[in-house]
Parts: structure tokens; sequence; C-alpha cells
């Protein structure tokens, strides 16, 4: 097989994973900007009990990501992926058919419990070769991100067609879709293995753990979740009371603000690499995140000023959702990565529960106001961890398949490798013969390799 039609392979492959991921971040959020004003009309529903259902997704999902994780090592990858899609289909199903916000909420954390983000990056690492599997994470993370933009549009456009209740008989159609995908269009890898850059390695999580700057990153992630989940426990609710705007036409403020957003989000995370300012960008960022929720507590009522503040917002969190996976990339050390960004994800993911039961809180116990008080003080305290880290390695991750005769001397090979200009630290995996390198791109001789990969 030529190495065009194996790179060929590998790009199908990605595209059909990347499909799957998007699917279910379609079907998760796509209720965001509409539940909150449905879920009213449930059975027993209270203003906690809908902050609840909107956030419980998250901590299933949280606890179950890393355990699906390592059981897909053993089972094998598909097994699981299929095991996490039928649960998130059916959960799907139960709360299309609830009645009741506990039915909902049933519903929301077996769609959690289809845990299979880690399952799936497993096997997209298993389909792609070291040289080119960070493109396929990026390729993954920049769909991730367009499915939730799209998400935000197509909720409300989907609640005026077919309700919330429809929204999550789609969801389920989308996990079947997916299921079909999986096992026609995905291949099965020659072989499955622990890769250290993508997935979890539990003798590396204590270690981790005790990283004060990378739970610096992961109470980020945690807070930015945390906040945009308890936002919209109160938003669409604001949207509809302040300005008149209905739930099915919310999406003609979404629409702009989140293109906008986007348009001016892209320059930030180029310059900050560029100019090696990242910290001072992040700092930024998390400023005008703190900004947005205070502007959000007086309320505005008129299109343009809620546009304004969605427009901050998402400036904001875009530039933070992309930037902290990078973070935790450049941080962590090499053949850590994959850890690092198992314990990130758990952090994401109970944010998410965190900020949905939060937010139904306090708006039960108060207001709207006081919502947007609680995002604000979440975020002030993130400012201050993020003033206080450590500014950030500009390094990336490299990976090499060592030839047979670079893995006959180990020893050697460390040392001859941490040599080469601009490979800042090296780990070798022995079983599979694999290299993780933290380079620095501005200097790193990247023909000085080639002697060492295999062909």
């Amino acid at each position: 097989m030529t190495s065009n039609t194996i790179a060929s392979k590998e790009r199908q492959s990605t595209l059909w994973i990347a499909t799957i991921f998007s699917f279910r971040m379609l079907g998760l959020f796509m209720i965001l900007p509409v539940f909150s004003i449905y879920a009213t009309q449930l059975q027993n529903a209270t203003p906690f009990l809908i902050g609840l259902a909107l956030g419980i997704y998250g901590l299933t999902q949280g606890l179950l990501q890393i355990p699906f994780g390592l059981l897909s090592d053993k089972l094998g990858r598909k097994p699981i992926i299929a095991m996490g899609l039928i649960l998130f289909g059916i959960g799907s199903l139960v709360a299309a058919r609830a009645h009741s916000i506990e039915g909902v909420i049933l519903g929301r954390a077996l769609q959690g419990a289809g845990a299979i983000g880690s399952s799936l990056t497993a096997l997209l690492s298993d389909l792609t070769r070291e040289e080119n599997r960070t493109k396929a994470m990026g390729f993954i993370g920049i769909t991730i991100g367009l499915a939730f933009t799209l998400a935000m549009v197509l909720g409300p456009i989907f609640n005026a067609w077919i309700g919330v209740s429809g929204i999550f008989w789609l969801t389920a159609l989308l996990a079947c879709l997916g299921f079909l995908i999986l096992f026609l269009l995905v291949p099965n890898p020659k072989r499955s293995y622990v890769h250290k850059d993508t997935e979890t390695v539990p003798q590396l999580l204590s270690n981790l753990l005790k990283d004060s700057q990378l739970l610096r990153l992961d109470f980020g992630i945690f807070s930015l979740h945390a906040i945009l989940t308890a936002s919209f426990v109160v938003l669409p609710l604001i949207i509809t009371e302040k300005i008149g705007l209905l739930e099915q036409h919310q999406w003609y403020i979404y629409l702009p603000v989140l293109l906008l957003s986007f348009i001016f989000m892209l320059p930030m995370i180029i310059i900050s690499e560029k100019k090696r300012k990242l910290k001072s960008y992040f700092i930024a960022s998390v400023a005008l995140l703190l900004l947005s929720q205070l502007f959000f507590i007086w309320t505005p009522n008129s299109v343009f000023w809620i546009g304004f503040i969605l427009f901050l917002f998402f400036t904001a969190f875009n530039f933070l959702e992309a930037t902290l996976p990078s973070l935790i990339s450049k941080r962590a050390a090499a053949g850590a990565k994959g850890s690092a960004l198992g314990i990130y994800s758990t952090s994401q993911f109970i944010g998410i529960f965190v900020g949905g039961t939060m937010g139904g809180y306090l708006y039960n116990q108060h207001d709207v106001h006081i919502v947007f008080i609680g995002c604000a003080a979440l975020a002030l305290i993130w400012l201050i961890f993020a003033i206080t880290m450590q500014p950030p390695r500009y390094v990336s991750t490299e990976m090499i398949q060592l030839n047979k005769t670079a893995a006959q001397d180990l020893k050697k090979i460390y040392t001859e490798l941490s040599a080469i200009k601009g490979i800042k630290e090296v780990d070798i995996d022995p079983d599979n013969r694999v290299a993780y390198l933290k380079v620095d791109k501005k200097v790193f001789d990247v023909a000085a390799l080639k002697q060492f990969q295999a062909e």
C-alpha cells in the first residue's frame, strides 16, 4: 500500500470519527438555548431541577469518560463506542418521551453515560500514524467547535419546527447514524495499544494531580463550562421576557454573535502564539468573560445590548476554549499529554454539572441577577489564578515511530534525541517503539529526526 493510499485512508477515518463526535455535540447542545423555556411546562419543574436537567449529563460523562477509555484498551474500541452510542440514544428517547422534569433528568444522565470521547480519540489514534495524529486531532477540535456553533443556531430553529421533544428524537436518530458510521465506514484498526499522547495512563495521574499549573488550567475549563451552563439556565428566559423575542427566533441573535466572535477570536489566537504573548491574551479573555457576566447583572432590555454582551462572552469563551487544551499540552511532560487531557476533560464535564445545578439553585433561591453574580464570582477567582500562573512554554508535541535499529539501544537514542536542536524533552515508549518529543518549532531541526524514524 502506497503512502498516498495510507494518507487517504487516514483522512477518511478522521472525517468519519469527527462526524460521530459532531453528532453527539449537536445532540447535547441544540437544547441549550431553548431548554429553560420548554422545561417550565414539564410536571414538577422548578428552577433548580431545570438547571439539574441541563447539567446532569456532565456528571455522568465526567465520571465515565476515563473509565470508558481504559475499557476500550481491554475490550476493544468499537464495542465500547457502540455501547456509548446506545446509551446516548436510549437517553435521548427517554428525554423525548418524558412529561416530567424527572424523566428529562434521567434521559440526560443516560445521554452523558454514553461517554465515548476518550474511546473515539483512542480509535482515531489507532487509525493514524504518529506524524499525522496531531493534524487529525486538530481537525477533530475544529469540527467540535463548529458543531457547537451550529447547535446554538439550529436549536431555536428546530424548536420552532419540532419542539424540544422533537430535538431529543432527532438526537436519538443521530446516535443511530453514528452507530452505522462506526461499523460501516470507520475501518477496524490493525492494532490497538495505549497512545500516551491521546489516552489516559493511570500510573501518571498522581503526579499530574500534584502539578499546580495544570490544576489552574483544569480549574479554568471547569469554570468556563460552569459559567456557560449556568448562564443558559436563565438567558433564554431573559431574552424572551425582557426583549420579547420568542425562543424560536433567538437564533437571530446567536448567528451573527457567534460568527463575529469567531472572526475576532481567530487573530487573537494567531497573534498570541506568534508573538508569544499567550498569557497576556489569556488573562485579557478571562477578564472579558468576567466583564460580560457583570454586564448581564443589569439584564439589558434591548436586542443590541444583549447581543453586544453575548459577543463579548462568546469571543472570550471561544478563545479560552481553543487555548486551554494548547496550554495543557505545553505544560504536560512528554508522554503525559493524553493523561493531562483526560483530567482536563473530566474537569470540563464536572463544570457543566456544577454550572447547571448552581444556576438552577441560585435562580430558585433569588432571581436571574444572582445567577450572574455567582458566575462573575467564579470568573474573578479564575482571573486571580490566571494572573498568577507561570508563562507557558512555547513547545509542541511531536511523535515519531522509531526504526528497529534506533530502538535497539534506548539509552543511546534518548541521549541523541535530546541533543537535537529544539528538542526540550524526550519520552520513549519501548514496547511500541514510539518517541514523544517536546520541541520548540522556531529552532527545531526536524531533518535530524529522519535517521531515527521508521519508513
